[in-house]
């Protein structure tokens, strides 16, 4: 059973596809608004939008969303204490760590430094050019 179709019908079939193609573009085209309209604006225009509807048993997910989150607890006097404590206790570590690096960090010899610059190094050799009947790659 062959499915082959005389060219003529498949004309005529490409053509009609092709007719219902082009018609509904133009029928989307004539029937579309003139001007779109902004969410919450009804198809009356401005004068017709309808009222935003009032939600009474809406929650938030939570307070701290609307307020932001509560304030740190104040800390203590021994606590302040304590802080400032740790905190110049970081800095002398730090000074002391400073100091011993500076310390151990000695510039080197005089001699060791190498007296004349070092020789370039040798330049590469020529690529080999392709010769004119020779394809690039």
């Amino acid at each position: 059973m062959s499915w082959n179709m005389p060219r003529p019908i498949l004309r005529v079939v490409a053509w009609l596809i092709g007719l219902a193609a082009v018609s509904s573009f133009a029928l989307g085209i004539y029937n579309a608004p003139d001007r779109g309209r902004l969410p919450g604006e009804g198809a009356q225009g401005k004068g017709g939008a309808a009222a935003p509807i009032q939600a009474m048993e809406a929650t938030p997910l939570s307070q701290e969303r609307i307020e932001g989150p509560p304030p740190a607890p104040e800390l203590t006097e021994a606590e302040k204490l304590k802080q400032e404590a740790d905190r110049e206790a970081r800095a002398e570590a730090a000074a002391a760590a400073k100091l011993a690096a500076a310390e151990t960090a000695t510039p080197p010899p005089a001699a060791a430094l190498p007296a004349t610059p070092a020789a370039p190094p040798p330049a590469a050799p020529p690529e080999k050019q392709p010769a004119p009947d020779e394809a690039p790659f």
